[in-house]
């Protein structure tokens, strides 16, 4: 989906049957700016359409357990003979290698492993997963678009070659933990949840219930910033100060005292013209009527949908939303004509 709200001309290529997960294809945004064609790659003719395609573009991305793309005659070897320039991209969880690469899993056992999944959740509680976001999405699929997208320009480049990118969920999510290894080794962080100046440990940054249940995020970590939190929220003057670890816990109850004194909705009004760092927790449903992401048109509404808008943005070629989502087989005459693959024309659809 990126890539494509980039621009790139994206092909799914669709497995007989419909989807996977079930998921209503109209619905399912990620296939949105993309076309999609249906190939049984268990046919006879099947891979042989695939190769089609990979002699003809850019970057093939796989996510199939490993071997799996071998055995179905559309691997690297293949698809990089008939297209030495192509950059082949390989999405998993566990990796291409390692004593678990054939092993099933899904975003919450490869985030558990790497101690990323250890660091969401109260002290004095289990772990709690951020949906798949941290996993599938940041550790996995930002560093695959990350390595096709140097690897196409080293294949652009003169002389260049196409290459494998094997992008592991658990290398990603383990890579964007380096500066919080870097803290535990300099004696700064403790490898324990809850106990730190950013994962809820600090009574200011973290969250607070307001008297309606909803709640308020707070990120007041600068002085300055604090201050004016203190302020705008009415912490009495004998408060324990900030710089009192000892008195963390007494200064959290005030500060959650305070909190539920008055609604979501008037907390966000006293401090939405400030610098305290203060901001409502929403909803999924309720983030695109926020004042600042709608200013920003951080979601747009495409095909009757609204849906987060294409970043990041660019001052000279801006991603669109050009296509709703793609329906399993309905291009391949399409792209039979675009791509010069005359055999997409006879695929099931």
């Amino acid at each position: 989906m990126l890539l494509a709200d980039l621009g790139a001309d994206v092909v799914r290529v669709d497995r007989p049957g419909g989807p996977a997960l079930g998921v209503d294809p109209e619905a399912d945004l990620t296939n949105r700016n993309k076309r999609s064609v249906v190939v049984d790659l268990k046919s006879t003719r099947g891979p042989a359409v695939v190769l089609d395609l990979a002699e003809r573009a850019d970057i093939l991305l796989e996510g199939y357990r490993p071997g799996v793309a071998e055995r179905l005659g559309i691997g690297p070897d293949p698809c990089l003979a008939r297209n030495p320039r192509l950059v082949y991209g390989r999405m998993t969880g566990w990796g291409q290698d390692g004593p678990l690469a054939s092993r099933a899993g899904h975003d919450i056992g490869y985030t558990a492993v790497t101690g990323a999944l250890g660091l969401a959740g109260p002290a004095g509680g289990p772990p709690y997963p951020p949906a798949n976001l941290l996993g599938d999405y940041a550790g996995g699929s930002l560093y695959l678009v990350v390595g096709v997208l140097a690897a196409l320009r080293h294949a652009q480049a003169e002389g260049g070659a196409g290459q494998v990118v094997d992008a592991a969920i658990v290398d990603g999510t383990s890579h964007l933990s380096t500066m919080i290894h870097a803290m535990l080794a300099a004696g700064s962080w403790q490898d324990r949840r809850g106990s730190n100046l950013l994962d809820g440990g600090s009574p200011f940054y973290g969250t607070y219930e307001t008297r309606d249940g909803g709640h308020m995020a707070v990120g007041a970590l600068e002085p300055r910033f604090y201050a004016e939190f203190v302020e705008l929220l009415g912490l009495p003057a004998d408060t324990p100060s900030r710089e009192d670890l000892d008195g963390w816990d007494a200064l959290r109850e005030a500060i959650a005292g305070r909190f539920r004194t008055r609604s979501r909705e008037e907390w966000t009004r006293i401090f939405a013209d400030s610098d305290a760092c203060v901001a409502p927790v929403l909803a999924l449903g309720e983030a695109p009527e926020h004042p600042h992401l709608a200013a920003r048109g951080t979601f747009v509404e495409h095909a009757g949908q609204v849906q987060p808008a294409p970043a990041p943005r660019f001052s000279a070629t801006p991603g669109a939303l050009r296509r709703p989502p793609a329906r399993p087989g309905a291009d391949g005459a399409e792209v039979a004509r675009d791509w010069d693959v005359p055999a997409l024309a006879q695929e099931p659809t």
